[in-house]
């Protein structure tokens, strides 16, 4: 069956992510020739290549900084077949033996259910907190500014364009669900608030975090997939620390293995794994 006659899986918004987490075989490495090895590398440098020349996909690469993996890639696509087909022939890029997965994770890109509304904006911020008259020459304009501000922040949750930042960590997480510590048996409203709050402190990083929040319920173990891009690992450090101190933390995150990589031009890559 040919590509042409595989049904595309795009979902109706946002696209598919895949953060891929591979152990190098050095010992099986050690076997190649040189010519073997040079044709290995050019595999993957080309395969590379072709991936990020497909239209609204983005691939990030990066070394681990633990022995948990050795090498990470993100991958974001709309399609899942031709993400599986990429992360498929990136398993093989430098020969059957050579990259074996250590850890793997699928969501997809998503708007946030939390996301202040246009009416709730007018009223709680343009007219209770500012004082604004609805209809007035300064409401009109706030409301104006916060469309073009929430049309951006929308495009950025579900069609990403990540910056080279060095630094990069992904982390899976979940709402909680035991006893009185149940995120989903509290209303919509009480949700909503507590995330306000949660969102007020992830703004206090701006310009120092990107941070991309991709969905996985039902799609992989836990609930979403955390992405954090830096340029100092303090900050990443330091907006974990002041988040676990929010009672959407405290009281309902549960969390996964962190991973913290730096993003690396291949030829620097290979020499970093040890290629």
């Amino acid at each position: 069956m040919s590509n042409q006659e595989i049904t595309p899986l795009v979902p109706r918004e946002g696209w598919h992510v895949m953060h891929l987490f591979y152990h190098v075989d050095h010992a099986q490495w050690a076997l190649y020739s040189d010519e073997e090895k040079r044709q290995a590398k050019t595999r993957l440098t080309e395969l590379v290549q072709e991936i990020r020349a497909t239209p609204d996909t983005h691939l990030l690469i990066f070394s681990i900084a633990t022995p948990k993996a050795d090498v990470g890639f993100m991958l974001l696509t709309p399609d899942l077949q031709v993400a599986n087909q990429y992360e498929k022939q990136l398993s093989l890029s430098l020969g059957p033996e050579i990259l074996s997965p250590a850890y793997s994770y699928l969501s997809q890109t998503e708007s946030s259910e939390y996301t202040t509304t246009r009416e709730q904006y007018a009223a709680d911020t343009l007219v209770l907190e500012k004082g604004l008259q609805a209809g007035s020459a300064e409401y009109e304009s706030g409301l104006k500014e916060f469309d073009e501000r929430m049309a951006h922040y929308l495009k950025h949750r579900l069609y990403p364009v990540l910056p080279d930042w060095p630094v990069i960590c992904f982390y899976p997480m979940s709402k909680r669900r035991n006893g009185g510590d149940n995120w989903y048996a509290l209303d919509y409203e009480a949700r909503r608030k507590l995330m306000a709050g949660h969102a007020k402190v992830g703004r206090t990083y701006s310009g120092r975090i990107l941070q991309l929040i991709t969905g996985s319920t039902g799609l992989d173990e836990y609930e979403w997939g955390v992405t954090l891009l830096a340029k100092d690992t303090i900050d990443i450090k330091s907006i974990v620390y002041e988040m676990r101190f929010d009672e959407v933390t405290a009281r309902y995150g549960e969390f996964g293995d962190f991973y913290i990589g730096m993003q690396l031009p291949l030829d620097v890559l290979f020499r970093r794994i040890c290629l």
